[in-house]
């Protein structure tokens, strides 16, 4: 067992203060390689990635996802759900493409994706690297279409901050596994309600306490406060991807 690894997983935290240092060709060419060796659905490798140097183009992301600082890491990754390459596949052996667009294959893209990302956030940690994945791009998921020219059958699936950390947060506690992981069927525990106070209070404490941006908060109020946001940034979403190719087969 490799508890090095272990480790490292078990002590992930985002880091969103960079050092002014950008990623060398070689270290992104690393980060590219791990996120490509990621597990894939059926081997189709339905996922893409955008390398974002233009700083203009980066100022916009600031703006759609409401975070400034992601101009300040040392590289930025758009995360792609990408059909289309196999598209180009389909056409030139003259099969109907329609499989690429239903749910089924938007699902696996988006899979690929996600996967994908989070191999690249294990390896830059292992190169002494941290970062945020950012699920914030789709704010204005027709925007960063644009922005990044994308074709038919793809969609941007995250957006993901590397650079070498000015800082070190503190680790966020994460809920006991009895309240998230079951045997055999979903059931929440019987004891549910007490394990949330207590859960709740463990998290007051930390927001409480932490070296930056205390406040006061607690599990529930953050469900609840994200539940009450306004509806209106990604409603068009659905409209979005459908836009793109998508959900063909969507009733």
């Amino acid at each position: 067992m490799n508890d090095s690894i272990l480790n490292q997983l078990m002590n992930h935290t985002s880091i969103r203060h960079f050092k002014n240092q950008p990623l060398s060709v070689k270290q992104v060419t690393t980060l590219i390689d791990a996120a490509q060796h990621a597990s894939t659905s059926t081997f189709s490798q339905q996922s893409s990635i955008i390398s974002v140097r233009d700083p203009k183009v980066k100022d916009e992301l600031a703006v759609i996802t409401g975070h400034p600082w992601l101009t300040n890491s040392g590289h930025y990754f758009v995360m792609i759900a990408d059909q289309y390459r196999n598209l180009q596949i389909a056409k030139a052996h003259q099969v109907d493409p329609y499989v690429l667009q239903t749910t089924d294959k938007f699902l696996a893209g988006v899979f690929d994706a996600a996967i994908a990302t989070q191999n690249i956030m294990v390896a830059a940690e292992a190169m002494g690297l941290g970062g945020t994945i950012m699920g914030s791009i789709l704010n204005d998921s027709d925007r960063v279409i644009q922005l990044l020219d994308l074709p038919e059958l793809t969609f941007p699936v995250l957006g993901l901050a590397i650079g070498y950390p000015a800082d070190q947060p503190e680790l966020k506690p994460r809920m006991p596994q009895t309240m998230m992981h079951f045997d055999g069927s979903y059931h929440l525990p019987a004891d549910f309600d007490s394990q949330l106070v207590d859960y709740d209070q463990l998290i007051a404490e930390y927001y409480g306490t932490r070296s930056s941006n205390e406040r006061q908060e607690s599990f529930s109020h953050h469900i609840v406060a994200e539940l009450g946001r306004s509806h209106e940034v990604r409603q068009d979403l659905l409209a979005t991807i459908k836009q793109q190719g998508f959900l063909i087969d969507e009733s």
